[in-house]
């Protein structure tokens, strides 16, 4: 069965925080790997297992700590958050190149041009599409901020 080559990184990456003894990123690296692998039997489709499903995996795992990282940080628990937070910077290496802002804002104007939006009650159709065109190269919280800031200015 073919690999992708970010399993195969993602593999050598796990080698190598094993030799470094870097005990954080080690864990990081193979609560991943289990995702992916949880992922490809749940589907069952080791063979058909894309770059963007992997993509997926990672935003999620991202997202999972980011979030934990803000209920840590209302509930006082900072240093667990620090921890939450460093965990996201070690997955964010297997996420695709960011979109800059200002390329972001290009793919927001074109599309709304495309789909022809008057205003913010063309958000929901906007974001959609935006989200899919940008394919995780850009966060969501990203794209609504300029969905937003695109929608206030037809106002």
């Amino acid at each position: 069965m073919p690999k992708l080559k970010l399993e195969l990184e993602l593999h050598d990456d796990i080698i190598t925080a094993m030799k470094s003894k870097d005990s954080l990123k080690l864990s990081v690296l193979r609560m991943l790997k289990s995702a992916v692998q949880l992922a490809q039997i749940d589907k069952n489709k080791e063979d058909s297992f894309t770059e963007e499903d992997f993509f997926v995996i990672v935003r999620r795992l991202i997202k999972q700590r980011r979030e934990a990282a803000e209920m840590y940080i209302s509930g006082g628990a900072n240093e667990r958050a620090k921890l939450e937070l460093e965990e996201a910077k070690i997955l964010e290496v297997y996420q695709p190149a960011q979109m800059s802002d200002e390329d972001l804002a290009k793919v927001v104007a074109e599309t709304a041009s495309q789909l022809a939006v008057s205003g913010p009650k063309d958000m929901g159709r906007l974001m959609g599409k935006v989200i899919a065109s940008v394919n995780g190269q850009a966060d969501g919280n990203r794209v609504k901020n300029q969905v937003q800031t695109y929608l206030s200015s037809l106002a």
